[in-house]
């Protein structure tokens, strides 16, 4: 039996009595208040229920409550909660409510209303509005959701880094979970950091609330090397201050794969742009070769005219050797190797190839900047650049023009806007303009999206400008477009100037190497360049023994009762390689200096080496002096 203080008179219930009997204490409440009946008819309202409805309080009795109510909140008229049949005789309910400013949340707190006897004969009920609230748990909801289910990894820190919360897709991915990371303290926004120079950088970014961004590797526990595209930036607290971090982590290792098999791709359609003019190139080289070699050899010439033509017939050789370097720039894959280089130098020659392969009616200017300093960087990368620029220039005047070449210093300030841009830095500028027919603001809104092209079918992968953007990239440099319909382009490609560039220092002059009394062991397949390198060290007074094949080497390797000091060797040879050949001498003879001559040697094969020991590689065609004075200081110890 509910409390007496419960209990309201039978004839209370009767809509001619007054609103406040039945409402009680709420009669004047700020809340809206409402009596009902068993069959769910409104008996009375006070004016906060009719204020918040829009009708008068007195025109709500008998009017059936469900009028207000959304259709799925609706149960039955004479349905009574059970709670209100037992103690506390109260309960809370949620509804949507038509209102004239809409559908509300209203929370409904009820309870029973009893005659005289102790029967149930109605429900008191005192609402609040509680849309705003409902509205955020439903933001929460989607927003927890949605960092839940993110395919991209999400980790949450506090302001000095120590991990607070990680997503599920971060648990997949890395193998973590926040416990793991927890108790083995792991520093997870230091994941992928080459060093602590790149991680601090990072920090300092996101502490003074600018968003740092970066493309970070790292192998995994299972050995996959992993490339991540990460954001961190800050969370700000009530007062203003750094209050946790956000980083996102999305995997981009399949990305990666694919732009170096495009950058692998367009160096072979580059290839194949340079090979009509190469064969030119070579047919004439070959020609003043062969000319004067037939010279003479057929004619009886005075010595001074032998040297005059042995000049010409060197000079040749060593423009042959240009393009031979050439072809194996573009053509080859290379890893990344950034080494200072003189930018204006590799213009010049690039340049002077195109210029051979270039229409006539194309002219290539030059604009190089005096005393450029010398820039650290991929050479064959930013060759690649340069290539893919001018390439596209020509084929924009398909009518000819000029293409002018320029290479310039910028201050990142001089840059505002520009993504990439680092205002504290200073760039080495590549600019390729031409005059031709332009870009519309169409079309430079998609040019380095890879595939894109203008080009007529057949004509143009789409991949140059999509591959020149990831170079610059990985670069840590930017690349802008300057263009207008019908008045030409200008491509600007700037790579930062790193303030630990030095000059490489130059090969000693061509000159006379000095000589020695050591055992050198000549080992190459050619007969040419075997009889030619015991010929020049046999003059320098070295003791000279050669091998034709890999096995005659290892032959000679494994007989120590014979001399030996160093070893020239080729790595393309019959029998056994190059590479089976050093790893006898190092387990036969393991103080015998080995200098290797290649005309190839690629990533995978010098890593191989130089797992071995050894350092010191030359590069065919050679200079005489150069592989004289390497074996020198070979065997000198320098």
């Amino acid at each position: 039996m509910p409390p007496a203080t419960s209990a309201v008179p039978l004839e209370a219930l009767h809509p001619a009595t007054p609103f406040d009997t039945l409402l009680g204490p709420w009669a004047h409440s700020a809340d809206p208040a409402y009596c009902r009946d068993l069959d769910g008819r409104l008996l009375a309202v006070n004016q906060a229920f009719a204020r918040k409805f829009g009708r008068a309080a007195a025109e709500w009795p008998g009017v059936s409550l469900g009028s207000i109510l959304h259709a799925d909140d609706q149960g039955s008229p004479a349905t009574v909660p059970a709670e209100l049949a037992r103690p506390p005789y109260r309960t809370a309910r949620e509804h949507r409510c038509d209102t004239p400013q809409g559908w509300r949340w209203i929370a409904w707190e009820k309870t029973p209303l009893h005659d005289a006897a102790g029967a149930l004969v109605g429900v008191r009920a005192v609402g609040r509005d509680i849309t705003k609230q409902r509205v955020a748990e439903e933001q929460y909801l989607k927003l927890s959701r949605a960092v839940e289910q993110s395919p991209v990894a999400i980790v949450i820190t506090d302001a000095e880094g120590r991990v607070q919360y990680v997503n599920p897709k971060y648990t997949e991915a890395s193998g973590r979970t926040l416990e793991d990371i927890l108790d083995g303290n792991i520093d997870v926004l230091r994941d992928g950091h080459p060093g602590e120079e790149s991680f601090r950088a990072m920090l300092a970014a996101v502490r003074a609330h600018r968003e740092w961004r970066g493309e970070l590797g790292g192998r995994r526990a299972d050995g996959r090397v992993v490339w991540e595209s990460v954001q961190v930036s800050s969370l700000l607290g009530s007062g203003g201050e750094v209050a946790n971090l956000l980083c996102l982590r999305e995997d981009i290792t399949e990305r990666k794969r694919l732009e170096q098999e495009l950058r692998q791709a367009q160096k072979m359609e580059s290839l194949g742009t340079l090979a009509g003019g190469i064969a030119h190139d070579f047919n004439n080289l070959l020609a003043i070769i062969n000319g004067y070699s037939d010279f003479c050899l057929n004619h009886n010439v005075d010595p001074a005219r032998v040297r005059k033509s042995l000049q010409e017939i060197h000079r040749a050789a060593q423009r042959a050797s240009g393009l031979v370097r050439q072809i194996l720039t573009f053509s080859r894959k290379h890893e990344v190797r950034c080494a200072p280089f003189d930018l204006n130098s590799q213009v010049r020659e690039l340049v002077a190839l195109l210029s051979e392969t270039f229409p006539r009616t194309v002219g290539i200017e030059l604009q190089l900047a005096d005393q450029l300093p010398p820039l650290l960087a991929d050479q064959n990368q930013v060759q690649q650049i340069l290539l893919n620029l001018c390439v596209n220039a020509r084929d924009a005047m398909p009518a000819g023009g000029t293409i002018t070449v320029t290479t310039r210093l910028r201050a990142g300030t001089e840059k505002p806007g520009v993504p990439g841009v680092d205002p504290a830095k200073t760039y080495v500028c590549l600019e390729v303009s031409d005059t031709g027919i332009g870009l519309t603001p169409e079309v430079r809104a998609r040019i380095f999206e890879p595939f894109f092209t203008t080009k007529p079918a057949n004509q143009g992968t789409g991949l140059g400008l999509a591959v020149i953007y990831g170079i610059v990239t990985s670069h840590k440099g930017f690349i802008e477009v300057e263009s207008t319909p019908g008045a030409g382009s200008t491509f600007i490609a700037g790579l930062p100037l790193s303030v630990e560039t030095q000059v490489v220092p130059a090969l000693a002059a061509a000159g006379e190497f000095p000589g020695g009394a050591e055992t050198l062991l000549v080992v190459d397949d050619e007969a040419s360049l075997r009889h030619l390198l015991e010929a020049t060290f046999t003059t320098k007074g070295y003791a000279v023994v050669t091998a034709a094949t890999g096995l005659e080497a290892i032959d000679y390797l494994g007989r120590a009762d014979r001399p030996l000091d160093a070893v020239l060797l080729d790595l393309n040879m019959p029998g056994a390689n190059g590479l089976k050949v050093v790893k006898v001498a190092r387990l036969a003879r393991p103080g015998v200096k080995v200098l290797v001559l290649s005309g190839n040697l690629t990533a995978e094969t010098r890593a191989q080496l130089e797992s071995l020991g050894l350092k010191d590689f030359v590069q065919k065609p050679y200079a005489l002096d150069d592989v004289g004075r390497r074996v020198r200081a070979l065997l000198d110890g320098r």
